[in-house]
């Protein structure tokens, strides 16, 4: 099962970044995977703990070979079908009655971190969505990671490391963001910057019968020859129009830098 290699893992729950169409936020929680019966069977376990600090656990197997298979626990769903798409997608549907009600689709993002889509219908045959985030927890569990595997006990340095894994995340996530918001800011004043040429262009190709003043305002007309002209009567002293001219183009001013700006 090579593909399910990226997937096997403990996962701990972003509860803040979920989206829940159906039941409640939870607190916090916890997603497993691993391999059994020489990894012919994929166990898939979750533990959540509710706001009102309810504790819930959930455990199935499933054959990921894309054939449909009796579930064990009819409660839920009578059959279901599991599949690895690739290394970073796993899709599961539950089936009941012959009906599907439920589709999971595991996907592991370009973070690292494990998204979780469930798509179903309510009792009242109300579709719904919910989107779980979760990222893979260290090696300071107090568990194996797989089942044949040995305890893993918290340890001081385990815990110092997981602690600075964790600072380290949060730090660079944000100077991540920063650092895009700077870009999407360079990006909208390399915009600007172009649009200025290319007005400045088009009025220094112009009629111009006066030399512009820095800061003064002026008014940018079409001629019916597709001309344009410069001129220091605006359309409303036109009566609103553009006057003998075909249109009124833009209010403009002079920059310091010599570049032309639109009034807005």
């Amino acid at each position: 099962m090579v593909q399910a290699y990226n997937f096997l893992a403990s996962w701990q729950l972003f509860p803040e970044k979920g989206v829940y169409e159906l039941g409640d936020r939870p607190l916090s929680g916890i997603y497993k995977m691993e391999t059994v019966e020489n990894e012919r069977l994929l166990s898939v376990s979750m533990n959540w703990v509710t706001l009102e600090h309810q504790a819930f656990e959930s455990k199935y197997l499933l054959v990921p070979d894309g054939q449909i298979h009796s579930f064990e626990n009819p409660e839920i769903a009578d059959a279901s079908k599991a599949l690895f798409i690739d290394g970073i997608t796993f899709e599961t549907e539950f089936y009941k009655d012959n009906q599907p009600i439920l589709q999971v689709v595991n996907e592991i993002m370009p973070n690292g971190y494990l998204k979780i889509t469930q798509k179903g219908f309510t009792p009242a045959q109300r579709e719904y969505t919910n989107v779980e985030y979760y990222h893979k927890q260290m090696s300071v569990l107090p568990y194996s990671a797989s089942v044949s595997g040995a305890l893993i006990k918290p340890n001081e340095e385990g815990v110092i490391r997981h602690k600075a894994l964790t600072a380290m995340e949060e730090q660079t996530n944000m100077q991540l963001v920063q650092i895009r918001k700077q870009i999407e800011l360079l990006a909208l004043q390399a915009q600007e910057i172009q649009k200025r040429k290319e007005l400045s262009m088009l009025i220094y190709n112009a009629k111009l019968n006066f030399a512009p003043v820095i800061g003064q305002t002026y008014y940018l007309y079409e001629k019916s020859d597709g001309n344009h002209l410069l001129s220091l009567v605006s359309p409303r002293e036109w009566g609103g129009g553009a006057g003998p001219y075909k249109r009124f183009v833009a209010a403009v001013k002079l920059l310091a830098d010599h570049t032309w700006m639109e009034m807005v």
